[in-house]
């Protein structure tokens, strides 16, 4: 049990890294840091999106969204449409600097997704896609039960 649980958060850990290091990497040529891509990736994707629900699907907190959009706002990326005071429901979209970077990002990765699928089935990748979310929801229920 106890190497069970070494390997399990020895490798979740190096995959967190490694995916930081690749945001970082990749992004240092837009001017961009890591928690950038999701929010541009998901605008790219999904159209326009709230604050709120950029909160949902990155997994992030408002405070970390919030200073994210402030980010992207502010140099250009993505923009909001509406005057009101509290715009954290107001739909964001991309700009079209936005969107030309957001289509650069989708590619590498795209890019990089492919090299690290390298040796697994279509298959292997379901599986552990599933296990993955299998394990994430358990997780989350342990999680709940220690509050805020």
């Amino acid at each position: 049990m106890q190497e069970r649980f070494s390997t399990f958060t020895l490798l979740i850990a190096k995959l967190s890294k490694a995916i930081r290091k690749i945001k970082t990497e990749e992004m240092s040529q837009f001017n961009l840091k890591s928690p950038h891509v999701s929010c541009l990736y998901y605008l790219h994707k999904q159209g326009e999106l709230t604050a709120t629900k950029l909160c949902d699907i990155c997994n992030e907190d408002k405070a970390a969204v919030s200073r994210t959009i402030d980010y992207l706002e502010k140099h250009g990326y993505l923009y909001c449409d509406s005057n009101a005071r509290k715009r954290y429901n107001s739909p964001l979209k991309l700009t079209e600097m936005g969107e030309s970077v957001a289509v650069e990002i989708c590619g590498k990765i795209d890019r990089i997704l492919g090299v690290a699928s390298q040796g697994l089935s279509e298959e292997d990748r379901e599986i552990m896609y599933k296990c993955l979310a299998v394990i994430s929801k358990n997780l989350t229920k342990v999680c709940q039960n220690y509050g805020d």
